[in-house]
């Protein structure tokens, strides 16, 4: 996220990096605090700063550095807030084509103390010369081609070149296909490249508790080709969108020594998180996707290439399905809780609240006192 902050401009160069107990850190502290200041007496908004060009700078650098897949969620919400329509489309098209140049964890080897004594952001940006807007203005009066373009990579271990990159996978896939009409989002280079494409038969958790309930059991009928599916966690079934995707694979498989499977659920997962999983799927199961119709048993396909996520059932059956489909009652019916359920927006719209979208701030119409 950190890295996010600086590719958008909204953070000094090398901000993202640098580790808490380097002087570095305190010295740009410093440095922060006075631009704060200076951009106060040139009336220099996030507004003025946050335009198209810097969120597809911030796209492209997720993919090279195998940033986290909760960044899908938080540009879209922090653009729609800018009145900016930054989509699923975007992140596709624009991190298609991006390697994944950083070997960093869980993608590679190395720590974010490793990626900063390497050159950090400024030289993934650089390394992107060729795809980026180069004119995007950057909180301390400079351009993002300005702030980066003298930028020296100091090990090549750590930060790959675009033409000789770390993974050739990099940027987030957005999946459709009937199981995610409004798009589901997995990051390949945490993922498994012999599970990009696959076809397996479904093992369905309800709930969490579902999951927690069943998942030790030695009895439960799993084994490595399936895919695990996991329902009720998204932005309105787990209100918050918990980070649970990434669920754990069954003990009774890790003796075997599977260290991976195809997940799918309309969940969040950790970006420190490795594995092919398939995630924040739109609509989610509480607000009547298809993702709450799967049973067990079902043929479920993923192929990233394509990038395709079908439920291999009927239109007819799953017509049926849906009428005898309850619905889902949220046990959340006062408060804030009521209110976030009521106005939470799904996960390809950013999962932020209905009324919040637009230019944000109001004007101060009358004094506090």
């Amino acid at each position: 996220m950190a890295s996010m902050v600086e590719s958008l401009g909204i953070g000094l160069p090398t901000n993202a990096a640098i580790p808490a107990v380097d002087s570095r850190r305190h010295k740009l502290a410093h440095m922060v605090g006075r631009r704060i200041v200076e951009m106060v007496r040139e009336d220099l908004k996030m507004s003025k700063v946050l335009t198209r060009e810097n969120f597809e700078n911030a796209i492209m650098v997720n993919g090279a550095i195998g940033g986290s897949t909760n960044a899908v969620i938080h540009l879209i919400a922090l653009a729609g807030r800018m009145g900016i329509d930054i989509t699923l489309d975007d992140w596709d098209r624009l991190g298609r084509d991006i390697p994944c140049l950083v070997n960093l964890m869980p993608s590679g080897q190395y720590l974010m103390e490793d990626f900063y004594y390497a050159g950090g952001v400024p030289v993934v940006i650089k390394e992107l010369a060729h795809k980026i807007n180069k004119n995007a203005r950057s909180v301390n009066g400079s351009t993002t081609w300005e702030n980066n373009k003298d930028a020296k990579c100091w090990n090549r271990k750590v930060i790959f070149p675009f033409d000789k990159p770390f993974k050739k996978n990099g940027g987030i896939a957005v999946l459709g296909g009937n199981l995610a009409p409004d798009g589901a989002i997995l990051k390949p280079s945490a993922a498994s490249p012999k599970l990009m494409k696959h076809r397996g038969r479904a093992v369905v958790f309800e709930s969490i508790e579902d999951y927690h309930a069943r998942i030790e059991d030695p009895k439960l009928d799993i084994d490595e080709t399936c895919v695990m599916v996991l329902k009720y966690c998204g932005p309105k079934g787990y209100p918050g969108m918990a980070e649970v995707g990434n669920m754990s694979l069954p003990p009774k498989l890790l003796k075997k020594g599977i260290t991976d499977m195809v997940r799918v659920s309309d969940a969040r997962m950790s970006g420190t998180a490795y594995g092919t999983v398939v995630l924040h799927v739109a609509p989610e199961a509480a607000a009547g996707g298809p993702l709450a119709l799967v049973r067990n048993g079902d043929m479920i396909e993923l192929d990233v290439a394509k990038r395709r996520l079908h439920l291999d059932v009927s239109e007819d059956e799953l017509a049926q399905r849906r009428r005898g489909w309850n619905g889902f009652q949220t046990p959340y019916t006062r408060g804030y809780a009521k209110l976030y359920v009521d106005h939470v927006l799904q996960a390809d719209k950013g999962a932020d609240l209905d009324f919040l979208v637009g230019k944000s701030g109001t004007p101060l119409l009358r004094e506090s006192h």
